[in-house]
């Protein structure tokens, strides 16, 4: 039976035909292999074939299928489950936060008024900013792309489940850690961007800050991992046949903002993790007195802070095209474009952190090049935004609820982002620097560039998760009550910016005259918290009494539609191929393959979980990687964390040290059990195919696991040797009385000791590629004690030459330059320890040698980034 093309339906009565269509069309081949047809064409199924068909189908949903009750919830780490615990608990955060803005919006209806006390408003400002930035925009949108993005891509499960509950976890309990705060009456009250001195010991005493610092670290933990977790997935688990051209542009919005989070997110941990052992253990960063300068936090603060923008709009973005193709019933426009815009937008916001320090000092030449390059990030979404319009001026667009939404974008953003651009110049930007013309201007963005095309997509995909479709006069009423009530709330403020009130205060002077302006902003806030709960409601009631939909109700032409509803936990029977961008517009007989089970991976060989790893490239399959299934290792790692962390802000840091031995018990145990120790060298995933497993595959997704963590402490690293070099050039009396360095020979002889784990761990290496597995462990074994012997002679010999880090801002950094480092020497050496272990039980060997090549690999990093500290804290003092 020949494939039946079905283009992009033009209407209700198009949608059945096309439906029915993809029903009768039968699969032409399988994934992106050179298999034959595993039904072909002329056979018609037996009785035989529709029991095992059944028995398969079974077998997947016994091994795919979370543990009932309590307990699965706790320990299930399938991405579905997972990503909705994600969005519901950013919804959550999303009503905690706006509560906080009512009553600061209720303090401001007036002059003169009392809702809240100046410190309870500053108290507020700080945690509403604080949760809508953290606790709502980038979880929920990596919420939104950990459940698509398998589905688009045709995979059942990302590469590490495990990692993705952890990251929940972390999540939450990073959001309780900071909420916390109103419990033992130590709220950070600073601003959600704790700028310094305010937020030092000096001026903020209590744990406020540290509740700050902490929780917001502890939480970030979720979007670094999940960023690793996007990036492998990606790159290897594409299904057959989805090369890097026909990815859809969600997917590549998700890729690109993992890469953005990789680089982007480390300067504001680092920035946290100083500020909060200046704070602990007075070392002396942003202290001016002892060298250093506050200036460096706003740096390190918004180098990561102006990306977070993009970070948020990005995956925005991709849901408006998404939307767009959509409802205009044809393929995007410019699609190519799209790509090298969203690739240009976030390689550009690296650039434009000095666009939130104009005010500051800088010099006219360095605010020039910042202002300029703030001007042109605005050209890629220009880009974006033609594209969006042409598609829909070439279609016909198709007025439903997303779209609706997707048109109240188009207006919001382009406001935002022309007011952007005002901001830009800096002699403007100077006039109305923190005045509420810069509220109007980050909620226009915000609001604009996030929640209105995250209503598009909760609405576009909602059919999608529950089967049913939402009340369509409800849903219209929530859009109208929040566009209406946003713009009245937040347009008046442009004008009182621009008059001159400024933000972040409790009260203004009659005499100002914008207390009627106001005024109309408060009463507009709550109008749009109305349509933001109705919205909230009408979702949540859509799961329980919307009416049943049928599948593909909007006729989209992308691979996550060909997932039946309501969607099973391991999203495929068969792993699907593909053969266009759009494949269930081109080829809707793909809907019926991927529910079969006589296609890839449609058994569940060994009751084990497996996906199907494709090259990079050329998108052909190359490995089965095998996943774990439910487990209560992720909630008790980051409750360990939490109750870690709980002694260092309590001052308990014995209870803080004695937690370190159980979290590390608990990560051995996790890389202990990751994958399948026990399979097979080759499975065979369809009649005639058979592909090895991921250890023994070079493209495993453990290399990539290891090439996106070290991307992300690259940047730590990378933004603490910036924190040297900028306190040494700018920070005023530094260094005191010249650089104080080791002498050169135990400095000589602490770079040669540093060779020493990186010939064993190469030589390690070796031995294990020719066959040698007891030579390999020893020399595992070696590479641990040249670490230890490295340490023990480098760290004296310092602590002799600087001394105390607490005396000045260069001994801070040198000292945090060199722990930096010698935390990785120790988490190598465990790595090290890990991989002998695991060569003595025989789980390492010849063919399977992965854990082997992470354990080099991290040893050559480890070693690049000691060399680079040596000549920062050795050679550079001594050059300069």
């Amino acid at each position: 039976m020949a494939g039946v093309a079905c283009a992009p339906p033009r209407g209700r009565a198009a949608v059945g035909r096309c439906a029915r269509r993809a029903r009768t069309a039968a699969p032409r081949r399988l994934g992106g292999c050179a298999v034959s047809r595993l039904t072909p064409d002329h056979t018609i199924p037996t009785p035989g074939d529709h029991l095992r068909h059944a028995e398969r189908l079974a077998r997947l949903e016994r091994v795919w299928a979370n543990a009932p009750g309590l307990v699965g919830q706790l320990t299930a780490v399938n991405h579905s489950t997972v990503a909705m615990r994600f969005i519901v608990t950013g919804f959550a955060f999303l009503l905690v936060g706006g509560l906080l803005s009512m009553f600061m919006r209720l303090q401001l209806a007036w002059p003169g008024l009392e809702v809240l006390d100046p410190q309870r408003y500053a108290q507020f400002v700080t945690m509403h900013g604080t949760t809508m930035m953290f606790l709502f925009a980038v979880p929920i949108m990596g919420g939104f792309g950990m459940y698509l993005v398998p589905k688009m891509i045709g995979a059942r499960d990302l590469p590490f489940p495990r990692l993705s509950a952890f990251g929940y976890w972390c999540y939450l309990f990073g959001g309780l850690f900071l909420y916390s705060s109103f419990i033992f009456g130590s709220v950070p009250d600073t601003g959600w961007f704790m700028y310094t001195p305010l937020s030092d010991s000096t001026y903020s005493p209590g744990k406020g800050a540290d509740f700050w610092l902490i929780g917001v670290t502890f939480a970030e933990i979720a979007a670094v991992v999940a960023s690793v977790e996007m990036i492998t997935a990606v790159l290897i688990l594409r299904a057959p046949g989805m090369d890097l051209r026909r990815m859809p542009l969600f997917v590549w919005a998700m890729l690109v903002t993992a890469f953005m989070i990789a680089f982007g997110f480390p300067p504001l941990i680092l920035a946290s993790i100083l500020l909060e052992i200046q704070r602990a253990f007075d070392f002396a960063f942003f202290e001016v007195a002892r060298g250093g300068d506050p200036l460096l936090w706003q740096h390190l603060f918004w180098l990561f802070g102006h990306p977070e923008v993009y970070i948020i709009f990005l995956p925005a973005a991709g849901v408006v095209s998404m939307v767009v193709q959509t409802f205009a019933r044809r393929p995007i426009v410019g699609y190519t474009w799209i790509v090298l815009a969203l690739v240009a937008t976030g390689f550009l916001s690296f650039g434009l952190w000095v666009h939130h320090m104009f005010a500051v000092g800088i010099p006219l030449l360095a605010l020039a090049f910042f202002s300029a390059a703030s001007m042109m990030v605005a050209i890629p979404t220009g880009i974006q935004i033609f594209a969006w319009l042409a598609t829909l001026w070439a279609g016909k667009p198709w007025l439903r609820v997303p779209m609706l939404y997707i048109i109240g974008f188009f207006v919001v953003f382009v406001c935002g982002g022309l007011t952007g651009v005002m901001l830009a110049f800096v002699p403007f930007n100077w006039q109305v620097h923190d005045t509420h013309f810069v509220v109007a201007h980050l909620h226009y963005v915000l609001i604009g560039g996030l929640m209105f095309p995250l209503f598009a997509g909760l609405y576009y995909w909602l059919p999608l998760a529950s089967g049913r479709m939402p009340s369509e006069s409800l849903s219209r009423s929530g859009f109208w009550l929040v566009f209406i009530g946003f713009n009245l709330a937040f347009l008046p403020m442009h004008v009182t910016g621009m008059v001159g009130m400024p933000r972040r205060v409790d009260t203004y002077a009659m005499e100002l005259g914008v207390h009627w302006l106001n005024l109309l902003s408060t009463a507009a806030g709550f109008v749009m918290a109305v349509g933001v709960i109705a919205i909230l409601i009408d979702v949540a009631l859509c799961f329980v009494l919307g009416r049943r939909g049928v599948e593909n109700p909007w006729q989209a032409g992308t691979l996550e539609w060909a997932v039946p509803t309501p969607v099973p936990t391991y999203n495929f029977a068969s792993v699907p191929q593909i053969e266009s961008r759009y494949p269930l517009w081109d080829t809707p007989e793909v809907v019926e393959a991927t529910r079969r089970t006589d296609g890839l991976l449609g058994d569940a060989h060994d009751d084990r979980r497996e996906l199907i790893g494709t090259g990079i490239q050329s998108a052909r399959a190359e490995q089965v990687i095998r996943i774990s299934g439910s487990t209560w290792l992720p909630i008790l790692a980051a409750f360990t964390i939490a109750v870690l962390l709980a002694g260092f802000i309590s001052s308990q840091y014995w209870l803080s040290i004695l937690m370190l031995v159980p979290l590390i018990g608990l990560f051995l145990r996790w890389a202990w059990t990751t994958g399948d120790r026990y399979a097979p060298a080759e499975i065979e995933v369809a009649p005639g195919l058979r592909l090895p497993t991921q250890a023994y595959a070079r493209n495993a997704p453990g290399w990539w696991a290891l090439v996106g963590t070290l991307l992300i402490d690259g940047s730590l690293f990378a933004s603490l040797v910036f924190a040297y070099f900028y306190l040494w050039l700018n920070a005023p009396a530094w260094p005191a009385g010249g650089a104080t360095v080791m002498a050169w020979t135990p400095a000589l002889v602490a770079l040669a000791l540093l060779a020493l784990p990186l010939l064993a761990a190469w030589r390690g290496s070796a031995s294990l590629a020719a066959g040698h597995t007891r030579a390999a462990m020893l020399w595992q074994v070696a590479a641990i004690l040249g670490g230890a012997v490295f340490l023990a002679v480098h760290l004296p010999a310092l602590w002799a030459a600087v001394g105390a880090p607490q005396v000045h801002a260069y001994g801070s950094v040198v000292w945090t330059l060199a722990g930096f480092h010698a935390v990785h020497v120790v988490v190598a050496m465990l790595i090290g320890g890990f991989t002998a272990l695991r060569i003595h039980h025989g789980f390492v060997e010849r063919a399977r040698a992965l854990e082997s090549r992470i354990a080099a690999g991290f040893w050559r990093y480890t070693v690049g980034i000691g060399v680079v500290t040596w000549a920062v804290i050795h050679l550079f003092p001594r050059w300069l």
